[in-house]
Protein backbone atom coordinates (compact mmCIF):
# COMPACT_ATOMS: atom_id res chain seq x y z
CA UNK A 1 0.00 0.00 0.00
CA UNK A 2 1.44 3.52 -0.95
CA UNK A 3 1.84 6.57 1.99
CA UNK A 4 -1.37 8.13 0.19
CA UNK A 5 -3.63 5.10 0.63
CA UNK A 6 -1.82 4.59 4.13
CA UNK A 7 -2.94 8.78 5.06
CA UNK A 8 -6.41 7.89 3.89
CA UNK A 9 -6.11 4.68 6.60
CA UNK A 10 -5.43 6.89 9.25
CA UNK A 11 -7.50 9.04 8.34
CA UNK A 12 -10.64 7.11 8.36
CA UNK A 13 -9.51 5.36 11.54
CA UNK A 14 -8.67 8.87 13.20
CA UNK A 15 -12.42 9.61 12.44
CA UNK A 16 -14.08 6.93 13.47
CA UNK A 17 -12.36 7.00 17.25
CA UNK A 18 -12.89 10.49 17.71
CA UNK A 19 -16.67 9.60 17.38
CA UNK A 20 -16.79 6.16 18.56
CA UNK A 21 -19.00 4.12 18.47
CA UNK A 22 -21.49 6.36 16.64
CA UNK A 23 -19.53 6.71 13.42
CA UNK A 24 -18.06 3.81 11.08
CA UNK A 25 -15.83 4.65 8.54
CA UNK A 26 -15.62 2.50 4.96
CA UNK A 27 -12.95 3.07 2.69
CA UNK A 28 -13.96 1.80 -0.73
CA UNK A 29 -11.12 0.79 -3.72
CA UNK A 30 -12.98 2.83 -6.95
CA UNK A 31 -10.37 0.19 -8.44
CA UNK A 32 -11.78 -3.11 -7.52
CA UNK A 33 -14.68 -2.24 -6.29
CA UNK A 34 -14.59 -3.51 -2.93
CA UNK A 35 -14.07 -2.25 0.34
CA UNK A 36 -10.78 -1.51 1.27
CA UNK A 37 -11.45 -0.69 4.82
CA UNK A 38 -13.80 -0.47 7.52
CA UNK A 39 -13.71 0.94 10.89
CA UNK A 40 -15.96 0.69 13.79
CA UNK A 41 -18.01 -1.88 11.95
CA UNK A 42 -21.55 -2.01 12.44
CA UNK A 43 -22.89 -2.88 9.07
CA UNK A 44 -21.43 -6.30 9.29
CA UNK A 45 -19.56 -5.51 6.14
CA UNK A 46 -15.91 -6.86 5.92
CA UNK A 47 -12.54 -5.91 3.83
CA UNK A 48 -13.03 -7.41 0.45
CA UNK A 49 -16.82 -7.67 0.34
CA UNK A 50 -18.19 -5.81 -2.81
CA UNK A 51 -18.77 -2.44 -2.20
CA UNK A 52 -21.81 -2.14 -4.39
CA UNK A 53 -21.71 1.08 -5.47
CA UNK A 54 -23.40 1.65 -8.46
CA UNK A 55 -20.80 2.04 -11.45
CA UNK A 56 -19.46 5.72 -11.69
CA UNK A 57 -18.83 6.19 -15.36
CA UNK A 58 -16.27 8.84 -16.02
CA UNK A 59 -14.65 8.79 -12.70
CA UNK A 60 -12.92 12.01 -13.21
CA UNK A 61 -16.23 13.54 -13.20
CA UNK A 62 -16.82 12.50 -9.83
CA UNK A 63 -17.35 15.54 -6.95
CA UNK A 64 -15.24 15.87 -4.22
CA UNK A 65 -18.02 15.61 -1.87
CA UNK A 66 -21.38 14.31 -2.41
CA UNK A 67 -24.59 15.39 -0.83
CA UNK A 68 -25.95 14.03 2.71
CA UNK A 69 -28.13 10.80 2.28
CA UNK A 70 -29.71 8.64 4.80
CA UNK A 71 -30.04 5.12 4.80
CA UNK A 72 -31.48 1.97 6.99
CA UNK A 73 -29.01 -0.68 9.10
CA UNK A 74 -29.25 -4.28 9.05
CA UNK A 75 -30.68 -3.93 12.49
CA UNK A 76 -33.28 -0.65 11.64
CA UNK A 77 -31.23 2.24 12.66
CA UNK A 78 -31.34 5.14 10.52
CA UNK A 79 -27.80 6.08 9.21
CA UNK A 80 -26.68 9.55 8.18
CA UNK A 81 -23.83 9.52 5.12
CA UNK A 82 -21.51 11.70 3.33
CA UNK A 83 -19.08 10.44 0.75
CA UNK A 84 -15.73 12.19 0.04
CA UNK A 85 -14.24 11.16 -3.00
CA UNK A 86 -9.77 10.73 -2.71
CA UNK A 87 -7.65 11.02 -5.65
CA UNK A 88 -4.65 10.28 -5.92
CA UNK A 89 -1.88 13.52 -7.00
CA UNK A 90 -2.78 13.47 -10.94
CA UNK A 91 -6.08 13.99 -9.78
CA UNK A 92 -7.87 10.76 -10.92
CA UNK A 93 -10.10 9.11 -8.16
CA UNK A 94 -8.59 5.98 -6.78
CA UNK A 95 -11.23 5.72 -3.48
CA UNK A 96 -14.10 6.54 -1.21
CA UNK A 97 -14.35 7.59 1.78
CA UNK A 98 -17.73 7.19 3.38
CA UNK A 99 -18.76 8.43 7.19
CA UNK A 100 -21.84 7.06 8.44
CA UNK A 101 -23.35 8.21 11.64
CA UNK A 102 -26.08 6.25 13.58
CA UNK A 103 -28.62 8.13 13.87
CA UNK A 104 -30.54 6.18 16.42
CA UNK A 105 -28.83 7.03 19.96
CA UNK A 106 -30.22 11.08 19.08
CA UNK A 107 -33.53 9.70 17.61
CA UNK A 108 -33.73 8.10 21.49
CA UNK A 109 -32.96 11.81 23.33
CA UNK A 110 -35.14 13.51 20.62
CA UNK A 111 -37.82 10.84 22.13
CA UNK A 112 -37.18 11.49 25.44
CA UNK A 113 -36.68 15.16 25.57
CA UNK A 114 -40.87 15.06 23.40
CA UNK A 115 -41.96 13.06 26.03
CA UNK A 116 -40.79 15.35 28.96
CA UNK A 117 -42.00 18.41 27.69
CA UNK A 118 -45.35 17.15 26.05
CA UNK A 119 -47.22 16.35 29.00
CA UNK A 120 -49.95 13.50 28.38
CA UNK A 121 -52.86 15.38 29.73
CA UNK A 122 -53.23 19.06 27.86
CA UNK A 123 -55.84 20.26 29.75
CA UNK A 124 -56.12 22.97 32.11
CA UNK A 125 -54.46 23.46 35.19
CA UNK A 126 -56.32 22.12 38.36
CA UNK A 127 -58.14 25.14 40.07
CA UNK A 128 -57.41 23.45 43.00
CA UNK A 129 -53.92 24.41 42.83
CA UNK A 130 -53.66 27.36 40.67
CA UNK A 131 -57.31 29.36 40.97
CA UNK A 132 -54.87 31.80 43.17
CA UNK A 133 -51.67 31.36 42.53
CA UNK A 134 -51.02 34.92 41.15
CA UNK A 135 -47.19 33.99 40.79
CA UNK A 136 -48.15 31.61 37.96
CA UNK A 137 -50.11 34.40 36.45
CA UNK A 138 -47.53 36.82 36.69
CA UNK A 139 -45.37 34.82 35.33
CA UNK A 140 -47.00 33.76 32.37
CA UNK A 141 -48.18 37.36 31.53
CA UNK A 142 -43.96 38.59 31.97
CA UNK A 143 -43.69 35.66 29.25
CA UNK A 144 -46.17 36.22 27.21
CA UNK A 145 -45.15 40.03 27.06
CA UNK A 146 -41.46 39.12 26.82
CA UNK A 147 -42.53 36.13 23.77
CA UNK A 148 -44.85 39.11 21.98
CA UNK A 149 -41.69 41.58 22.32
CA UNK A 150 -39.11 39.58 21.09
CA UNK A 151 -36.89 40.29 23.98
CA UNK A 152 -35.64 38.12 27.06
CA UNK A 153 -35.67 39.36 30.76
CA UNK A 154 -32.37 40.46 31.35
CA UNK A 155 -32.71 42.49 28.14
CA UNK A 156 -35.38 44.99 29.09
CA UNK A 157 -34.58 48.34 28.94
CA UNK A 158 -35.62 50.43 31.50
CA UNK A 159 -38.26 52.00 29.09
CA UNK A 160 -39.82 48.07 28.86
CA UNK A 161 -39.52 47.82 32.10
CA UNK A 162 -41.89 50.47 32.56
CA UNK A 163 -44.10 49.20 30.06
CA UNK A 164 -44.00 46.38 31.89
CA UNK A 165 -45.14 47.54 34.85
CA UNK A 166 -47.85 49.48 34.02
CA UNK A 167 -49.44 46.86 31.54
CA UNK A 168 -48.80 44.63 35.00
CA UNK A 169 -50.88 46.81 36.87
CA UNK A 170 -53.58 47.18 34.36
CA UNK A 171 -53.99 43.44 34.59
CA UNK A 172 -54.52 43.61 38.38
CA UNK A 173 -50.97 42.55 39.22
CA UNK A 174 -50.55 44.05 42.30
CA UNK A 175 -54.04 43.23 44.02
CA UNK A 176 -51.94 40.10 45.64
CA UNK A 177 -50.80 41.62 49.16
CA UNK A 178 -46.73 40.76 48.00
CA UNK A 179 -46.97 41.02 44.50
CA UNK A 180 -45.05 44.24 44.18
CA UNK A 181 -42.04 42.34 46.17
CA UNK A 182 -42.34 39.21 43.82
CA UNK A 183 -42.45 41.49 40.37
CA UNK A 184 -39.37 43.82 41.59
CA UNK A 185 -37.28 40.36 42.39
CA UNK A 186 -38.31 38.91 39.00
CA UNK A 187 -37.66 42.27 37.05
CA UNK A 188 -34.27 42.89 39.42
CA UNK A 189 -35.16 46.14 40.63
CA UNK A 190 -36.68 48.16 43.88
CA UNK A 191 -40.18 48.23 44.71
CA UNK A 192 -39.54 52.14 45.21
CA UNK A 193 -38.49 52.18 41.41
CA UNK A 194 -41.81 50.38 40.34
CA UNK A 195 -44.00 52.79 42.75
CA UNK A 196 -42.09 55.65 40.90
CA UNK A 197 -43.02 54.06 37.11
CA UNK A 198 -47.12 53.55 38.55
CA UNK A 199 -46.93 57.43 39.23
CA UNK A 200 -45.36 58.80 36.27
Amino acid sequence: MDKLQTNFLAIAQGISLLFYPHVEVVIHDLQTGQIAAIFNNFSKRREGDESLIEEAGNLAEMPDLFPLYFKTNWDGRSIKSISITLRDPQGKPTHLLCINLDLSKWEEIHRVILEMIQPLNKGEKPDFLFKDDWREKINCYVNEFLRKEGLALKGLTKDKKRELIRALHQEGAFQAKHAASYIAEVLEMSRATIYNYLKD
